[in-house]
């Protein structure tokens, strides 16, 4: 270390150190600026959310051919109802109206629905959740997810 002249607190200085403090600051900088994720906030990340949701979905070996291939989703319909069913949960916004579960039980006249197809699709659903969002609203959203699933599956085998 060498001294500060011309200082009235005598001030230590390293210019080693400070280059590496800088440079560490500089790449924990980057770092957290490139991979801190919000939290959902608003109808444009609940699209988000189900947009990469049922990406993922569609393409799934496990689930993907009972939407693709026994309830033949019609996608411009099921998204916008999507988007409204995770606002209402997660924005407690009131523009939701259906019953789910009616849908979900008649479908499973058609394919089994067990617990492994119910597995698969909240273990989709909490990872794209994870890769998108961070907070209380999100892990909110994996709660209710889960949820979801499990109640469903409930109804499913007591029908």
């Amino acid at each position: 270390f060498r001294r500060f002249h011309g200082s009235s607190k005598g001030l230590n200085f390293c210019p080693s150190l400070l280059g590496v403090l800088s440079l560490r600051g500089i790449i924990l900088f980057i770092i957290n600026t490139t991979t801190l994720k919000k939290d959902i906030e608003d109808r444009s990340d609940i699209i988000l959310l189900i947009n990469s949701f049922y990406e993922r979905v569609r393409v799934n070996d496990k689930i993907g051919y009972i939407f693709t291939e026994i309830a033949k989703v019609d996608w411009e319909k099921h998204l916008p109802r999507m988007y409204s069913f995770w606002e209402s949960i997660l924005l407690e916004d009131r523009g939701y109206s259906g019953n789910p579960m009616t849908v979900h039980i008649a479908l499973s006249k058609i394919v089994p629905l067990r617990e492994s197809e119910f597995d698969e699709w909240v273990i989709l659903f909490t990872s794209t959740v994870d890769s998108l969002f961070e907070g209380p609203k999100a892990i909110d959203a994996k709660t209710r997810a889960t949820n979801i699933a499990r109640l469903m599956l409930h109804k499913i085998k007591t029908a």
